[in-house]
């Protein structure tokens, strides 16, 4: 618990951060409930600290007119350009750890339908999406706000739909109704992409094609659907705090909103929308496995 002074009296008055945090976390309303509800003030647990604010203007600026672009690798006519592909992924991967793709495979009208489906499902009503939110680590699917609410520094801006597709498979009933459908047919052709995106990089590192694949890489998977209300004060929080992915690969599909950035080189470089584009990150456990 917090002390802090009223700035108009003077006079001493608690905050508990913990009690505010779990009668957030009880509502099971998520950050759109907030701002559904109308507030105009962020809640104190999302508030960002001045010296993370800081720490972050020190690596900006200096790249803000640069034309350093994210390495994009076109998986057209694979056939005859597998050798152009697998240098572009090795040469992307050892220098920036992460790519785009287009032409994957990937129908846009499938992309289009996936986020409209994150967009439908967090736009409910709370009374519908509280049935799905929860903290227990054993549900396969579960809506939550902050996965280590309890835990950060600071909460982050952002509610997440949870889905583990693999390695055992979902029963697609567990998956709510409206998004049931492009859900699976979403998971299953990412994991058909992330097949050959493991055996370029296998191709990549001098090792069989399969490598990777046997090493069950490909086993795994699970489906993250975030979403990010509009906030009142947008420049106290954060969407998304500075991270790496602890898996083999991830595979982004963002809107045309924008705004996700990747760290390179002490700096933060934004990664701007390509139409029919899939962002691809190197994870730690593929950092790992063949550092």
């Amino acid at each position: 618990m917090a002390v802090t002074a009223d700035s108009t009296s003077g006079i001493p008055q608690t905050y508990d951060r913990y009690q505010e945090i779990r009668s957030f976390d009880e509502s099971k309303c998520g950050v759109k409930g907030l701002v559904d509800a109308g507030i105009t003030k962020v809640p104190r647990f999302f508030i960002r600290p001045p010296e993370d604010i800081a720490a972050d203007d020190i690596n900006t600026g200096e790249w803000i007119n640069t034309q350093f672009t994210i390495p994009v690798i076109d998986l057209k006519n694979m056939d005859s350009r597998r050798a152009e592909a697998v240098a572009g992924v090795k040469r992307a991967a050892e220098e920036v750890g992460f790519f785009q793709v287009v032409n994957h495979g990937m129908e846009n009208r499938v992309l289009e339908e996936m986020l409209e489906a994150v967009r439908g499902f967090h736009e409910q009503p709370r009374e519908v999406k509280e049935e799905y939110y929860s903290r227990e680590m054993t549900r396969k699917v579960k809506y939550v706000s902050n996965f280590d609410l309890y835990k950060s520094k600071y909460a982050n801006w952002r509610d997440t739909l949870f889905c583990v597709m693999g390695p055992d498979p979902l029963d697609p009933q567990e998956l709510p109704l409206a998004s049931r459908d492009i859900m699976m047919e979403y998971s299953n052709k990412v994991c058909k992409l992330a097949t050959v995106l493991f055996e370029l990089l296998s191709d990549a590192l001098g090792l069989k094609s399969d490598h990777l694949k046997e090493m069950d890489c490909v086993k795994g998977q699970a489906l993250l659907s975030h979403y990010y209300p509009a906030c009142p004060e947008p420049e106290l929080v954060m969407g998304t705090t500075k991270h790496s992915d602890p898996d083999f690969l991830t595979i982004l599909l963002q809107d045309d909103i924008g705004g996700l950035q990747i760290f390179h080189q002490n700096h933060w470089i934004d990664v701007p929308p390509v139409h029919g584009a899939l962002v691809v990150n190197i994870g730690d456990l593929l950092q790992a496995s063949t550092g």
